[in-house]
């Protein structure tokens, strides 16, 4: 059994595809199985996957019902002690960040968390998530923490795959539900010292902001209840959600 799945969603990526599959090829550790859930790419994300195969355990290109059923598919095959979610244009920050992790599975670890790099499409870091958004990172993370959303970026959440259940579907938050529901399983949530992934900043769909909200919304309510939620909201419609993507697309115009 490996120590961890890395699970790669695809479609139409070939334009950042190959940062990704560079960073999981540099990890010092081999400890770990690579699985790629491709949406039938019509554009060369295939031929790209093609030409680096040696590195995946398992490939699947098929029509999907969107991302999160995607993403249920990658579960459903995962054979690893962990499960560790890295989109197409997101990459692994530390070319031993395998090993560290192995170090706290030695201490069994249920979740490992840690704070993430931000960076534009051409690579250019912008700060670290911390540092661009409201969301502080604890030492002590705790299921109760994301009572304003997504609180560790879910390319830095590694989870075992004992404790993790299938993404709810038709819900733009169902990442925020799925950590929520891990954190709630899990007996030992650890600080991972360092920075577990780089982010790529792909900016929010105007198109989709309104569904964000009410989705973001249902999951909250069913995790903290209505007017714990209620009130919540009122702060996250303050807080920094759009002040953050208003400095970074006023960084993005800059570079």
């Amino acid at each position: 059994m490996p120590l961890v799945s890395i699970i790669t969603i695809t479609y139409n990526a070939e334009a950042f595809l190959e940062r990704t599959i560079s960073s999981i090829k540099k990890q010092t550790l081999n400890d770990f199985e690579y699985i790629l859930i491709d949406g039938k790419s019509s554009d060369n994300t295939m031929d790209i996957v093609e030409r680096n195969k040696g590195i995946f355990s398992v490939i699947i290109s098929e029509k999907d019902n969107g991302l999160y059923d995607a993403m249920n598919k990658g579960l459903k095959v995962a054979k690893g002690e962990y499960v560790w979610f890295m989109n197409a244009g997101d990459e692994i920050a530390e070319e031993n960040a395998i090993e560290k992790i192995k170090l706290l599975y030695l201490q069994n670890a249920d979740v490992i968390y840690s704070d993430t790099m931000v960076v534009d499409s051409k690579d250019k870091y912008i700060g670290l998530r911390t540092e661009v958004t409201k969301h502080k990172l604890p030492k002590i993370l705790t299921w109760k923490m994301y009572n304003k959303g997504m609180l560790v970026c879910h390319q830095s959440f590694v989870a075992k795959k004992s404790i993790t259940p299938f993404y709810i579907s038709k819900n733009l938050s169902a990442d925020i539900d799925w950590c929520i529901h891990c954190l709630k399983k899990s007996k030992k949530t650890m600080f991972y010292d360092g920075i577990l992934s780089k982010y790529l900043e792909g900016g929010v769909s105007q198109r989709l902001l309104l569904k964000g909200w009410k989705d973001r919304f249902k999951v909250l309510q069913k995790h903290f209840g209505f007017l714990p939620n209620f009130f919540s909201h009122i702060l996250i419609v303050f807080r920094a959600d759009v002040l953050n993507l208003f400095r970074i697309s006023k960084y993005l115009k800059k570079s």
